[in-house]
């Protein structure tokens, strides 16, 4: 099973300096390589493949002697890298961009050529031998990749993939009593089909005065100075700050749920398009499901659960699990409504949670006893989308939920 290990490292003056020939080098055979692709496509209609440029890599050090202080795997992963971006591009995400020094730097460390000494308390790469490392956890197994990247906050990390020749845990039994729905809003963070809630910390919004100030003050400053470099660095850092609790925050709840439970159910969101709502794009990066939900997914194959995913036309809010009852009049306003069939006070998101554990139960084979099941229809979606056409606040889920 492959894991992967992140840690601080402390290189010395003479490693950065390494470290940042590496970045740039890096950064320049992407940047070559896409834009040597991209004219030979226009010019002769030839899609290049990165064996193709990998045959070039010896003439091109020849003209640029500066890439032999190099590890050269690391120059060649950039190609394979490059042609990972090209075949997202074909199945529909967006065309390979140039890269900038300015983003975060990182590069890649393949092959043989990389050792880890717990003893010492160091980290070996090609080229860049005995960087100090602080080990907050220690692995078995053989390393397969080490990726050494910048922050905008001037900090070094080593992620660290191990092979730990562990096999992956059979799927534990399906069964209604240890599976749980999960319905993600921003409101609330996540409500499970329990009942139980987990607030939104909206760590953004609690920062967000203190972060306009920062960058305020940093675009009085004189562009090109020492003093813009310092004040740019406090924005980074408080943008660090944000990121960091949002990560531990997801962390723990995925971890929560994970060993909780054996079977997670969970919505298809389309966070791309809802986030194409500028009222709400802000709240909806800030709550940040989409690394929740992958934190979820690879915790529960670690602990050979299963992470189902329902359709996001398949549970609506605006049906009630218990009876069946469909409002057509439920608007986003509405958190709780009474439903004129079995007069029971509906709350929402609970609602919303229940419905998504029985559409995944019953996709996985078992029916919940008593439960009334209403499946989407083909007129029904129909009618949803032309909608949601005629709605542009609304995209394809109700994120307050």
């Amino acid at each position: 099973m492959l894991k992967t290990f992140k840690y601080r490292i402390y290189p010395t003056k003479e490693q950065k300096v390494l470290i940042s020939k590496h970045f740039g080098a890096c950064r320049f055979i992407y940047n070559l390589a896409l834009e040597t692709k991209m004219t030979a496509y226009s010019s002769a209609k030839i899609n290049l493949s990165r064996y193709d440029l990998q045959k070039q890599m010896k003439d091109l050090k020849k003209e640029c002697t500066w890439l032999n202080e190099i590890n050269s795997q690391s120059l060649q992963t950039e190609l394979m890298h490059l042609d990972a971006a090209y075949l997202k591009f074909f199945k529909g995400s967006g065309f390979p961009k140039f890269k900038s020094k300015h983003d975060k730097q990182s590069f890649q460390c393949p092959g043989n050529l990389r050792r880890v000494d717990f003893d010492k308390s160091t980290l070996t790469i090609p080229k860049i031998p005995n960087i100090k490392i602080v080990l907050s956890r220690i692995f078995e197994g053989e390393i397969r990749t080490v990726t050494i990247s910048k922050t905008p906050t001037n900090k070094y990390f080593a992620s660290i993939l191990v092979q730990d020749n562990k096999p992956i845990p059979e799927k534990k039994p399906i069964k209604e009593s240890t599976t749980i729905g999960i319905d993600l809003g921003i409101k609330t963070f996540a409500t499970l089909s329990d009942g139980k809630q987990y607030n939104n910390p909206k760590h953004l919004r609690n920062t967000i005065t203190r972060l306009k100030i920062l960058q305020k003050r940093a675009s009085k400053k004189k562009e090109g100075s020492n003093n813009r470099k310092k004040a740019n660095l406090r924005v980074a850092l408080a943008h660090e700050k944000v990121a960091n609790k949002r990560k531990d925050f997801a962390h723990k709840v995925s971890d929560s749920i994970t060993k909780n439970f054996d079977t997670i159910c969970v919505e298809n969101l389309n966070i791309e398009g809802m986030m194409q709502n500028h009222k709400l794009a802000q709240s909806i990066s800030d709550v940040g499901w989409a690394s929740f939900l992958d934190m979820v997914k690879y915790k529960a194959d670690w602990r050979g659960k299963t992470c189902h995913e329902i359709g996001r036309w398949d549970a609506s809010s605006k049906l009630h699990g218990k009876c069946g009852y469909l409002n057509k009049d439920l608007t986003l306003a509405d958190r709780q409504w009474l439903c004129p069939k079995c007069g029971e006070l509906v709350d929402r998101d609970k609602n919303a949670a229940d419905n998504i554990k029985t559409f995944g139960l019953n996709y996985l084979g078992v029916v919940r006893p008593d439960v009334p099941v209403e499946l989407p229809t083909l007129v029904g979606t129909v009618k949803q989308e032309i909608s949601l056409r005629n709605s542009p606040s609304h995209y394809q889920h109700q994120p307050d939920k």
